[in-house]
């Protein structure tokens, strides 16, 4: 009998990492070695169970999916990863593939869309939706749709930042999830306000909330 391949599960949501654990169990082929909430928690399983398959959502309980798609990359590249998420892909989905998943499935699409994309990664190979595949072919023919969505033009950490004061996170909260300087979360606070075109720190905060209630 050949072995199962062994899948890590991090998401900050008890009941969906259950029912994700249900779902990969149930499966032939494959088994969960760990489960984690959180990008440190996350580490440890890498280093202590050596997963084939890392399942990463964006938003997690301290940490950011972006940032731990690059500390698992750094740590273990024989580590493949694949991201679900409730995120709009459209922002997402290529962030992840430079990040160094190979892989993006929202979390509305059905379990069995899950499953293969699991198994697309173990084979080596990228997976996303048609409609993502789509839009990335017009990006390399034609450049970037019309009317993007100004946050599109954020950069990865810019993004993760908006989505931290979205979640209601204060400077000091950013800087200590993130690592990085108040300072450096001030900085970021303001390149976020001017591409968005937004006056001042009340404008930001409603934007971002507004944001992540229409992403959550």
């Amino acid at each position: 009998m050949t072995r199962k391949y062994k899948i890590l599960i991090v998401d900050d949501h008890p009941l969906i990492r259950r029912g994700l654990s249900d779902l990969i169990n149930r499966q032939a082929d494959l088994e969960v070695c760990g489960e984690a909430a959180d990008a440190d928690e996350a580490i440890r399983l890498v280093d202590s169970s050596s997963p084939d398959v890392a399942v990463i959502d964006m938003s997690l309980k301290s940490g950011h999916g972006l940032d731990l798609i690059g500390q698992i990359r750094l740590k273990n590249d024989r580590v493949r990863m694949l991201v679900s998420s409730m995120h709009d892909e459209l922002l997402f989905a290529e962030r992840s593939l430079r990040a160094g998943a190979m892989g993006y499935v929202p979390k509305q699409e059905p379990a069995e869309k899950l499953l293969d994309a699991i198994r697309h990664v173990l084979r080596g190979q990228v997976y996303l939706t048609p409609r993502m595949s789509n839009r990335l072919l017009h990006c390399m023919v034609g450049g970037a749709p019309s009317g993007e969505n100004p946050v599109a033009g954020l950069s990865d950490r810019e993004l993760e930042v908006f989505e931290m004061i979205g979640q209601g996170m204060t400077t000091q909260q950013i800087a200590h999830s993130l690592e990085l300087s108040d300072k450096t979360i001030e900085t970021h606070r303001e390149k976020i306000k001017h591409k968005l075109n937004l006056k001042n720190s009340a404008e930001l905060g409603r934007a971002a909330v507004q944001w992540v209630m229409e992403n959550a």
